[in-house]
């Protein structure tokens, strides 16, 4: 397809980029099925095995988290002022430590996923030690409220709204759930609260009851992830724009029909335009060629998923990016990517 404008524009300086998010957690707490939810795809179900091996990103524009946010005008009332939102999702599994790094490294803020029938378990608390690490601000998303005992589904709805329509026997099972939670938060260094009632989301992490089945909690998730993003100064700091940053990432190198070998890549601030000069580890050197097409899945589909992409003649921040180029046979993930036209 032809040029795709991702409601990008050059002349930005001193405005928001899209604040990145990483959703991290254990293996099969429901992170990708939670996206699924959000971007209406079926990508868990196509992975191996059901559990996510590689990492993706998927871009929700303004308008999808306009949408959302309008259903939590009552609890947390809002302006979107971001044009959109970059989510990377990442592995669960023991075996895909490096990837998960890989993909924190790179967030402004993150979104950890706790299964509230299990509670903390050995990748949640992995990955609250690389959030710890990097003074990242996340949320906590307390997913599969749908499992506790004979819950009423208010679908796509507040979890706040959702919580009011249960009965009491359904409620005394979820407070003892949550309270498991809360105590294990704790001996982990942290506070915690329900973010309708948090006083300081500096001094609390919020959570947020989610459903990556019936969809509960998730208007609330995102709207958390923009308010955040522009009340946070931390945040504020790393997604204002400036034309004189450029960080761009390289995530996985992938042999794609029609293109050869490809790598995708999570720009994080700056721009990429086609005919660019490159440089990038390889692994017998630095590899110097042109960018010969900038690729990107339509807004809320899934990078890591063979699809028609969508064209570009050049990306700005932030975005994730397949870019074909000559010769990236032996290029490295997880090293960066400078443009280096002369």
């Amino acid at each position: 397809m032809k040029d795709h404008k991702l409601c990008f524009t050059s002349d930005r300086e001193g405005e928001f980029r899209s604040p990145i998010c990483c959703i991290l957690g254990h293996v099969d707490t429901g992170k990708t099925t939670l996206l699924d939810k959000i971007r209406n795809t079926n990508v868990q179900e196509n992975e191996a095995g059901g559990i996510t091996q590689q990492i993706g990103a998927t871009f929700f524009p303004r308008t999808k988290l306009v949408e959302e946010v309008e259903k939590c005008k009552d609890t947390t009332p809002i302006s979107v002022d971001v044009p959109g939102l970059l989510i990377i999702d990442t592995p669960g599994h023991e075996s895909f430590a490096n990837l998960r790094s890989r993909g924190s490294s790179l967030c402004d803020i993150a979104i950890l996923v706790i299964d509230l029938m299990h509670g903390l378990e050995q990748q949640t608390i992995e990955s609250i030690e690389l959030l710890r690490a990097r003074g990242t601000p996340f949320v906590v998303a307390l997913n599969k409220i749908d499992r506790t005992f004979d819950w009423k589904v208010v679908k796509d709805r507040s979890s706040y709204e959702a919580l009011k329509a249960q009965d009491s026997t359904t409620l005394d099972d979820y407070k003892n759930r949550l309270s498991q939670v809360i105590t294990q938060m704790n001996q982990k260094g942290f506070n915690v609260c329900m973010y309708w009632e948090n006083p300081d989301p500096l001094e609390y992490v919020s959570l947020v009851p989610t459903s990556g089945v019936t969809g509960e909690g998730l208007p609330d998730l995102l709207t958390l992830l923009v308010k955040y993003s522009l009340t946070m100064k931390s945040i504020q700091k790393r997604i204002r724009i400036s034309k004189t940053k450029f960080n761009c990432t390289v995530m996985e190198v992938k042999m794609i029909e029609g293109h050869g070998t490809t790598i995708d890549c999570i720009l994080v601030d700056g721009e990429i335009r086609k005919d660019d000069q490159i440089v990038l580890l390889g692994f017998r050197g630095p590899i110097v060629t042109k960018v010969r097409a900038l690729l990107t899945p339509h807004p809320m589909k899934e990078m890591r998923v063979k699809d028609e992409y969508l064209h570009h003649e050049s990306i700005l921040a932030a975005n994730g990016v397949k870019i074909s180029a000559a010769g990236l046979d032996e290029a490295v993930a997880g090293t960066p990517l400078i443009v280096a036209n002369t």
